[in-house]
């Protein structure tokens, strides 16, 4: 039977005088308070001053005891006789001090010498007795100040400060130390029944796969008898794996409201502290809790913080905090005396850093890769994030899918909130296609910039250099064509962009690579085409040339000069110092990627070369529209002249995809320029399509 809760309040347990947390460390500030207090009182009487002219007329008539000189001080103390005291006009001038042993009063010196000098002549001169001249003669006498004590003795307080503290610590955190600062403690936040995480995996799109591996954890922690009858244990630990964005904290929580168990979240940066010892002990301390609230899971976002690869990067012969925080995690995971009923969920997008310990069966059993959701993946994500908000029947998850390729879900969550916001800025009472078709825009290239000013001249170069990259992906078979390509100017310096919805795959032929080289050149050509002249727009578009032509002929042998050698070492550094071949191979490998981007160069202008036509017709549709979609190509330049679809058309419904008009035969004036351009019809969600 489940245990009935009280409808009052627990009350708390009331702690002896003297046995609170911290009553230890409040004691031991007292004494050292007390301590300073006395010091300060006493070296800091009230003297009376005088002058030395007064010091003189007191000598004579036989008022003064003793005179002492203090060192470093430029003060003469002065002790009056029992007579003296008992006159009236000291009484009333010492006031309490005339109780008290000397000294009485003190006289403002130049110098401890110069005084002395003086005083002693005067002594000599003096018409008293000897004895009295005797004991009259100044003394030095040496007294440190009060701010001088402190200064020495507090580096020594405070040593002995942190070495209790450091000492109580290391006793096991329950020391007065420890429960004072509270620093060995785990921080770890725990979600049970009392605040239990309202996600479920309803609200997880895209990651099929991924839920399939961890709903198994989750019927283990609810049915285990189910996998225990036919022998089976459970699962230390399940590590997600991918990029930023991807989803990982996010099916973690969905785990968390899934399983109906205690579920500790917290993460790898948590157990880093600057005192030695305290990430171990926090590692012990949250395997200590969870012990108590076993069945129960242990969520660590960004693990790599403390499970980096030992022995890398440490100083020889010093005490790595990081390493002992991560044997204590490696003991607690699967140690001798390890228990079951806890399982590990962590998170990173670093796999690489990870300590091999911590990746073996027997810790994380069970590595599970949440990649970049592919087009049905990005149409589930906005399906889900659209559930809150307020939209237009015109609005289409399947369309918005396709105009996101390479998307994460937290780029996906962000572009609806952005359409929301746009909206709302409008004044619309609900969001339209055009809203999420500018936050995409605005995900991508930035804020656009309307106070940007740009030439006519410069406005012309990019979008022929816009119109070259189009035509190339549309007239060659294995590219990836545009979905969209703008000229309007974003970001901080991009004047433009083209995008593009590559096909789901994970083989590339030779002639695919090289196609999309002939692809991104489009841009560079068209301008040395149509101008004369180049620019520095292509900087991108060169810099991912460089790069595939590179990986073709070095990582996956795809030359036949070089042949089938690879020299990518995935277990290296991307930057070492020395590299697995001679000089004459380096040099023959600069020589056959030059040939290789000369090759791509020549077919590319040779391509629009011939489809000059289309070139200037997409270029003067630019100029007027600013923006230009997949489905707009058909009626300005036709179809493609191959019987494969593009993805684009593959994934939309037939009804989607509208075919081109009657063909509109278009040729160039007789001057060479650019005809008129046929009118595109809008649809009703207001993007261009023919």
């Amino acid at each position: 039977m489940p245990e009935e809760k009280s409808p009052l309040p627990k009350q708390k347990k009331k702690l002896p005088i003297g046995s609170g947390p911290g009553f230890q460390g409040w004691i031991i500030a007292a004494l050292i308070l007390g301590i300073v207090g006395v010091m300060y009182f006493s070296n800091n009487k009230s003297l009376s001053a005088i002058k030395y002219k007064n010091l003189e007329e007191m000598v004579l008539k036989g008022e003064v005891e003793t005179v002492a000189v203090v060192t470093d001080a430029n003060v003469a103390e002065v002790t009056l006789s029992s007579e003296a005291l008992q006159k009236d006009e000291y009484k009333n001038l010492l006031g309490n001090n005339r109780f008290t042993s000397g000294p009485h009063m003190k006289v403002a010196i130049v110098s401890e010498y110069a005084f002395m000098d003086e005083f002693t002549n005067f002594l000599k001169n003096a018409n008293i007795d000897d004895k009295k001249k005797a004991a009259l003669y100044p003394e030095p006498i040496h007294r440190e100040d009060i701010m001088n004590s402190l200064f020495n003795w507090l580096p020594l307080i405070l040593f002995f400060g942190l070495m209790y503290f450091l000492m109580t610590r290391m006793a096991g955190g329950g020391g007065p130390g420890g429960q004072l600062f509270n620093i060995g403690k785990s921080k770890a936040s725990l979600f049970d029944t009392d605040n239990k995480v309202k996600i479920s995996f309803k609200d997880v799109a895209g990651l099929e796969e991924a839920k399939e591996e961890l709903n198994e954890i989750v019927e283990f922690l609810k049915k285990p008898e189910k996998f225990t009858e036919l022998g089976g244990k459970i699962p230390k630990g399940a590590l997600l794996v991918g990029p930023p964005g991807t989803g990982k904290t996010l099916m973690a929580k969905a785990v968390a409201g899934e399983a109906s168990v205690p579920f500790f979240s917290l993460s790898g940066s948590d157990f880093v502290e600057m005192f030695v010892g305290v990430g171990a002990a926090r590692v012990r301390d949250l395997f200590k809790q969870a012990k108590e609230k076993a069945p129960c899971i242990i969520f660590i976002d960004e693990i790599d913080a403390v499970g980096r690869s030992r022995g890398k990067g440490g100083m020889p012969g010093g005490n790595d905090e990081r390493e002992n925080t991560l044997n204590s995690l490696l003991v607690e995971m699967d140690g001798f005396g390890s228990d079951a009923g806890i399982i590990i969920i962590a998170a990173t997008n670093r796999p690489d850093v990870l300590d091999q310990a911590l990746l073996r069966p027997g810790r994380f059993d069970r590595q599970i890769s949440v990649d970049a959701p592919d087009i049905n993946g990005r149409e589930a994500i906005f399906k889900v994030h659209m559930r809150p908000l307020k939209l237009n029947d015109k609005v289409d998850a399947k369309k918005l899918a396709t105009q996101t390729p390479g998307f994460a879900g937290a780029e996906i969550a962000n572009v609806c909130n952005e359409a929301a916001l746009l909206a709302a800025r409008r004044g619309k009472k609900s969001i339209e296609m055009q809203d999420f078709m500018d936050a995409i825009d605005r995900e991508i290239g930035g804020l656009e910039k309307k106070n940007k000013l740009i030439s006519p001249e410069e406005k012309e170069i990019v979008a022929y250099h816009e119109a070259g990259h189009a035509v190339a992906g549309w007239f060659l078979e294995h590219a990836n064509p545009l979905v969209k390509v703008s000229i309007v100017p974003r970001g901080a310096a991009a004047l433009g962009y083209a995008q593009y919805l590559p096909k789901e795959q994970f083989l590339y032929r030779t002639e695919q690579l090289f196609e999309e080289m002939c692809m991104s050149l489009g841009g560079r050509v068209a301008e040395d085409i149509v101008f004369g002249k180049i620019s520095t727009g292509a900087l991108s578009d060169l810099e991912k040339i460089t790069k595939m032509a590179y990986g073709m002929v070095t990582v996956y042998g795809l030359n036949e000069e070089i042949g089938n050698i690879s020299f990518h070492d995935s277990k290296q550094a991307d930057y070492s110092f020395t590299k697995p071949y001679s000089e004459y191979t380096a040099q023959k490998i600069d020589q056959e990627v030059k040939k290789l981007v000369d090759k791509a160069y020549k077919l590319t202008k040779e391509l629009l070369l011939s489809k000059r036509k289309e070139l200037d017709i997409l270029a003067k549709a630019l100029l007027e529209r600013e923006i230009i979609f997949q489905s707009d190509l058909v009626g300005l330049i036709g179809e493609r002249p191959f019987e494969t679809l593009t993805t684009y058309q593959e994934y939309m419904d037939k009804e989607d995809v509208i075919e081109a008009p009657e063909k509109v035969e278009i040729s160039l004036n007789a001057d060479g320029t650019s005809p008129e351009i046929p009118e595109i019809k809008k649809d009703e969600t207001e993007e261009l399509k023919s």
